[in-house]
């Protein structure tokens, strides 16, 4: 492990071939952060982004003073203000979020063009060609940091590592504001006492099993087999088994594209009845049409879906393919609307439809290169 004021790489063994130098930018508390910019008054009092809690609001965000209170992203906004009588709470200005995203990524572009969004407040660089800072992925990581700091008056916090895994781990690391960077040859070391709950994918539920298992760091998950880790967990046993060991050849995808488009409405008071909730389907559905219409001739539907939020907060997702003939779009979100009503209820909470999507340009390519196996097989 290695601090900011260590050389970077220094004392990393040679490797063969080119090893990577992924970058991961994660701002700190952004639209908070945001908020806190363009109003000085906020300074030093715990903030949080989402909805009024009289509406029944979610924080989207909070800073790091409210955080200390217990809030989190997530968290109803209710529940926000019982931990902290003191929080701000203030309405997302999404268009203010995207534009300060859009400056940072300009700073990122002065390094390398190979970067993958995660999010607005997140980002993946890939910088192992990059000649900037004499190839120091340590001092690209610094500059960046420092010129948002200058331009946007924020901060970031950033991780560099030999993959995308440990990388993002690493920007987590010394937040807020830090950087963070593991070497190669400390990989195994690092990851040893590094506990499972930090692997991404791994939530309270398979926390849970593998804490019944005895399991609690990677060095204790890496004396199973890839066979017992997959009877237990599936095809993500292959993959606990890779990450415990510092193993990831993700690429950084620049061209990120959409898997599914929705959209959700938590209602200021529970709707009783199915009849309640049918009433509100028109108007999701106008939004999820609106929505898709620009982008309707790259992507094709193959899925639609429905998703309730009971009074209780459990949720649930009923998904169907659409219907072939004689089934009109309101139809047949009005029989998936039923059949999820029936999961749970009497009354809920949120309403959420979507579509799964394919994206044509990946579905074209791989018609492409089907038709050309064809005819390279009918050649020999």
């Amino acid at each position: 492990m290695m601090d900011s004021n260590v050389s970077p790489m220094q004392g990393s063994a040679p490797l063969k071939g080119t090893q990577r130098k992924i970058i991961h930018i994660d701002f700190d508390a952004f639209y908070a952060s945001i908020e806190m910019r363009d109003n000085p008054k906020l300074s030093g009092r715990p903030v949080a982004v989402g909805g009024m809690p009289e509406r029944r609001g979610v924080v989207a965000t909070c800073n790091y003073e409210a955080r200390r209170f217990g809030v989190r992203s997530a968290m109803s906004s209710a529940q926000a203000m019982r931990l902290c009588p003191e929080l701000k709470i203030i309405p997302p200005r999404f268009s203010v979020y995207r534009e300060a995203s859009a400056r940072a990524h300009d700073i990122f572009r002065q390094y390398t063009d190979q970067i993958e969004p995660l999010s607005l407040d997140e980002a993946y660089l890939d910088v192992t060609a990059s000649q900037c800072c004499r190839g120091s992925a340590t001092l690209i990581a610094e500059e960046i940091r420092r010129e948002v700091a200058q331009k946007l008056n924020v901060t970031v916090s950033a991780g560099v590592a030999p993959n995308k895994f440990l990388a993002k781990i690493a920007s987590d690391w010394r937040k807020p504001d830090g950087l963070f960077v593991i070497i190669p040859v400390q990989i195994e070391d690092f990851l040893f006492t590094l506990p499972v709950t930090k692997i991404h994918g791994v939530g309270r539920v398979t926390a849970g099993k593998l804490q019944q298992k005895g399991i609690r760091t990677c060095g204790q998950l890496r004396q199973y087999s890839i066979l017992e880790l997959s009877r237990w967990f599936g095809s993500f046993g292959e993959r606990l088994w890779e990450l415990s060991r510092g193993q990831d050849d993700r690429e950084v995808q620049t061209g990120r594209r959409r898997k599914s488009l929705s959209v959700e409405r938590t209602y200021d008071h529970d709707l009783v009845g199915l009849e309640a909730a049918m009433a509100q389907l028109e108007p999701l559905l106008t939004e999820l049409q609106e929505r898709f219409r620009p982008i309707e001739k790259e992507y094709q539907v193959y899925k639609h879906y429905v998703k309730v939020k009971f009074a209780d907060f459990t949720q649930t997702t009923l998904e169907e393919s659409p219907p072939a003939t004689g089934e009109t779009l309101a139809e047949h979100f009005s029989r998936l609307l039923a059949g999820a009503w029936g999961r749970g209820g009497p009354a809920v909470r949120l309403l959420g439809v979507g579509l799964r999507l394919v994206d044509l340009r990946e579905a074209r390519a791989l018609e492409q290169l089907e038709l050309f196996e064809r005819k390279i097989n009918g050649m020999l």
